[in-house]
């Protein structure tokens, strides 16, 4: 006998599921916080651009500072943000915006310099990295605020005005340097902005990357005083939990990193924040350091009220390859062993995604912990037996490079990287780092990287802009053969301490993203690289940690200053930088950042170099794989799209379509979502090297995205591009 549902329960069940439906996509149709929504998604539920008319796409409108630095190559990575029509980013000078989303024309502008008028305006951070703006607004709506940072500070700006709330914080703003439980004299810096939970600021930094980094604490802020309400030891301190896995039980009091640079996600709903962590510096040798480092290279779930402590998972046992959980972590709802599962899934820079309950933290799928190489470590060194490798999701990279792999898009250039390729030892994941040298693939940059993944909530399937580069990693000893008793001599041993894993031992850097500093007195003044050095450039930090008299020796080393009386003063007031700000100096350094490029700037690797993935979360498996950028003239040679280096991330949307730039093309291209086709694309006037944010007005969709390039040999740009349909 059936069972008869009576009419007016049935109309009230369909109008509850319509409603659901509705607030879902609602809640995508915007673009409010960075990476679209709370959960990171990088989702928009608009479907007014489809595959249909996807071709028909023109650019609205293009919106410009004036910031642009191409002698310095300027970058600018921000995902702008959208709320009630109105559009906040940022410009390469880190001045902060507000534009009509739907024409591109300026509401307010906000300079970061008027707010310390004490220093000239070189002295701020210019040029430093901010990947995007947070906005709150209380309960009523009269008070709106964006948060956003400058270097270590962080600005709470009225949304209105665009002018800085000076009862917050230090007169409207609060110092990332500070609150940390320790005087911190080396870098940081706030990239990737935090989350709002509630009346709550929670928010990571980036720090150095050395072994006297600054400590990487997880910290939330009132939103309304600035006020510090919590903070999470991320190297934990006696009587928390992970303290005993430290063989060093003063670790904590000296040593620093493991920061979460890469992002959060919020489950606002249980008010659990989710925080990827990176590596405990320094980022390559780990004798200093021994043990498992917790919490660095974690995915942690605290507690968004208190901070506490829920669960974490490692996905790697003592860092040795600068493995930093690059991106935020995605939240979705799955069907899994027919249960609903609400999950958290997090991309890594060696190509896998690990997946868990978000109550939990226990694994979607199985991980196994495997066996990996040891034998060769350096003296000192104890790495990890083992390393967690999910057996599913298949990995969105390839996870060996092998003499098999080497290029061959001419056989000169084939021969050529095979001998280099030969000359560095070992090609296993996880080997230790030797003298030798070991392939790290993929590389430094990824794999997955800060432009992060994007998921369709509704399909549970994700979309990945992978980069599959293989670095060489060669350690050195620490050079010491330097006479410390002259001016220039100290100069060369601090540049040994802090310099030379970037620029290398003979000062000849390593492309682009390493520049060569022989002969910098050519082309800067020494108040000028003074300058750069205390506030940093781009992606090189800040190294005001390093004395007045210290800088004094290392511009005499690199500007090739000559001896002269007063150095002996100098000299006798700074003792040997071998002495300074650390408790246990590391014996050994990578000898340089060397990407595997050919006499040509290609990877040295077969292609393709850059990909745009599909994983589908419910199954593990990896759906689709297709080149993502092009280099034309390797084209018009007959080599198929071989793909590109990429920086930023896509977002997928309910038309059927998933949106990247990222490429070093300068171009932003739309695949079909379904099948990996390209079905779109359109040039732009510098790189996108970053994530587009799409959202609707008035029924009418925008896709955005910042035009900063700078990376990797291209042009540098301050533009920020939208396309609609006409």
């Amino acid at each position: 006998m059936k069972t008869r549902i009576p009419l007016v329960v049935l109309a009230a069940s369909c109008l509850l599921v319509s409603c659901k439906k509705h607030q879902s996509a609602s809640r995508y149709a915007g673009w409010a916080t960075y990476a679209g929504t709370k959960d990171g998604d990088r989702y928009s539920s608009n479907d007014q651009i489809t595959l249909k008319n996807v071709s028909r796409l023109k650019v609205a409108w293009t919106y410009s500072t004036g910031d642009k630095d191409a002698a310095n190559r300027s970058q600018n990575q921000c995902n702008p943000i959208m709320v009630d029509g109105i559009l906040y980013g940022t410009s390469p000078k880190l001045k902060l915006f507000a534009l009509d989303a739907a024409t591109g024309e300026q509401k307010w502008l906000f300079d970061p310099v008027t707010v310390d008028t004490s220093k000239k305006k070189d002295a701020m951070a210019f040029y430093k990295i901010c990947r995007g703006v947070v906005y709150w607004q209380d309960s009523t709506g009269g008070n709106k605020r964006i948060f956003y940072s400058v270097g270590q500070k962080t600005f709470a700006i009225d949304a209105e005005n665009g002018k800085p709330i000076m009862d917050f914080g230090k007169g409207g703003y609060f110092d990332l340097s500070e609150d940390l439980g320790r005087k911190v004299n080396s870098y940081i810096s706030g990239t990737t902005p935090g989350v709002i939970y509630k009346d709550l600021l929670i928010i990571g930094a980036r720090v150095d990357e050395s072994e006297d980094a600054a400590p990487g604490h997880i910290r939330a802020y009132d939103v309304m005083t600035g006020k510090l309400r919590w903070i999470f030891h991320t190297i934990p301190q006696p009587g928390e939990i992970g303290f005993n896995t430290w063989p060093d039980s003063t670790a904590w009091k000296h040593l620093g990193s493991a920061n979460n640079w890469a992002g959060m996600a919020v489950d606002e709903k249980r008010g659990i924040v989710y925080v990827p962590t990176g590596s405990v510096g320094g980022d390559f040798y780990g004798g200093h350091r021994k043990g498992p480092d917790l919490f660095a290279n974690c995915l942690l779930a605290l507690d968004a009220v208190t901070g506490k402590y829920i669960w974490h998972y490692q996905v790697v046992h003592h860092d040795l390859w600068d493995r930093d959980l690059p991106a935020n972590p995605n939240l979705v709802t799955i069907q899994h062993d027919g249960k609903t599962i609400d999950a958290v899934a997090q991309i890594t820079k060696h190509g896998f995604v690990f997946m868990f309950d978000r109550t939990n933290g226990q694994p979607i799928f199985p991980i196994e912990e495997k066996p990996v190489p040891t034998a060769n470590a350096l003296p000192g060194e104890q790495p990890s037996p083992t390393q967690p490798i999910p057996t599913l999701p298949q990995p969105f990279a390839r996870q060996h490079f092998g003499p098999e792999d080497v290029t061959d898009i001419s056989p000169e250039t084939h021969a050529a990287m095979l001998e280099r390729y030969n000359k560095v030892k070992y090609n296993t994941m996880f080997t230790p780092p030797s003298k030798d040298g070991d392939w790290v693939f993929p590389g430094f940059d990824g794999g997955g990287e800060w432009g992060g993944a994007a998921v369709d909530p509704e399909t549970k399937i994700m979309y990945i802009s992978n980069t599959e580069m293989p670095w060489a990693q060669v350690m050195i000893d620490v050079p010491k053969n330097v006479d410390e008793h002259t001016l220039q001599g100290l100069g060369h041993a601090i540049y040994n301490r802090y310099c030379v894993t970037c620029h290398g031992p003979e000062l000849k850097g390593n492309g682009t993203s390493f520049p060569s500093l022989v002969n910098i007195g050519k082309k800067y003044k020494g108040d000028q690289v003074s300058q750069i050095i205390a506030s940093g450039r781009n992606m090189m930090p800040s190294f005001k940690q390093i004395s007045a008299g210290d800088k004094q020796a290392l511009l005499a080393f690199l500007l090739k200053i000559p001896a002269k009386p007063s150095d002996a003063a100098i000299l006798a007031k700074e003792p040997p930088p071998t002495a300074k700000n650390v408790q246990n100096p590391v014996p050994y350094m990578m000898d340089g950042y060397k990407r595997f490029l050919d006499k040509d700037g290609y990877p040295g690797i077969k292609p393709p170099w850059g990909t745009l993935d599909a994983v589908d979360l419910t199954s593990g498996k990896l759906l689709w794989k297709v080149p993502l950028g092009e280099y034309p003239e390797l084209t018009k040679r007959g080599i198929p799209k071989t793909g590109t280096e990429l920086y930023g991330g896509p977002v997928v949307t309910k038309g059927g379509l998933v949106f990247v730039a990222a490429t070093k093309d300068e171009m932003i291209h739309a695949f079909d979502k379904k099948t990996g086709q390209e079905v779109w694309s359109a040039k732009l006037p510098a790189a996108g090297f970053a994530t587009p944010a799409v959202y609707a007005i008035d029924g009418k969709e925008y896709v955005v995205i910042a035009c900063g390039g700078g990376k990797i040999g291209s042009k540098s740009g301050d533009s920020y591009v939208c396309f609609a349909l006409p």
